[in-house]
């Protein structure tokens, strides 16, 4: 019987490369940093340096700097700075999500969000996404001290929502951190992919869309 769905939020409800587009294309107008080159080349390269969200904006401006010579005419910290407190107002959830919170608490669904990252940040943008009231528990690693792919993360989740790796299912797009992270923990796995890939082999099911994780959950509730 499953009690609990926990979901990892970039890249699974937070649409985070039409985000970061949006961010970049806005930061791009708003400042001169970079207005000595054409915008289209510095998105592409801002985009190839985050490498999805892996490397923090830090190193990201330091190189975009000096491979665009812009020493001089931009500063690493303050876009950097620029970023931490203006991403959140370019977060784009992804089609369904709120939908889909709302049926699961509903149907009467714990619900829990983890994600990596740095609290503030995640916090801010979590808000900005309006999904803080839908959640039981939000862990957010800098604050937790421990990030996945540690199951650790997951079972502290579990057991704040009194629930056991058994009844819980976890949702995310990461095969490592996300899905083996989970799977080691005990938990089912769903994968959400987009790109066609082929499915972890640890993911118990898998979806491209969030309106098709009711009907995984509604099949497995039911054995």
């Amino acid at each position: 019987m499953i009690r609990a769905v926990l979901f990892d939020l970039d890249g699974t409800l937070l649409d985070r490369d039409r985000s970061l587009e949006a961010f970049v294309d806005n930061q791009y107008d708003r400042l001169e940093a970079f207005r000595h080159i054409p915008k289209e080349p510095f998105k592409l390269r801002f985009v190839e340096l985050d490498a999805r969200g892996c490397v923090w904006k830090d190193r990201v401006y330091r190189t975009l700097i000096e491979e665009f010579g812009a020493e001089g005419r931009a500063n690493a910290e303050e876009l950097l700075a620029d970023y931490v407190n203006s991403f959140r107002f370019h977060c784009r959830p992804f089609p369904g999500t709120i939908e889909l919170l709302e049926g699961l608490k509903r149907r009467g669904f714990k619900l829990a969000l983890v994600t990596n990252g740095y609290t503030d940040f995640q916090e801010s943008n979590i808000s900005a996404l309006n999904l803080t009231p839908f959640f039981d528990e939000i862990l957010i690693s800098e604050r937790e001290g421990v990030r996945k792919p540690d199951p650790e993360i997951f079972l502290r989740a579990l057991h704040r929502l009194g629930v056991s790796p058994e009844e819980a299912v976890f949702v995310g797009d990461h095969p490592e951190n996300d899905i083996d992270g989970a799977a080691k923990a005990g938990l089912r796995t769903i994968w959400k992919d987009d790109s066609g890939c082929a499915k972890p082999k640890n993911a118990t099911g898998s979806v491209s869309r969030l309106s098709e994780i009711p009907f995984l959950l509604e099949g497995w509730s039911i054995e």
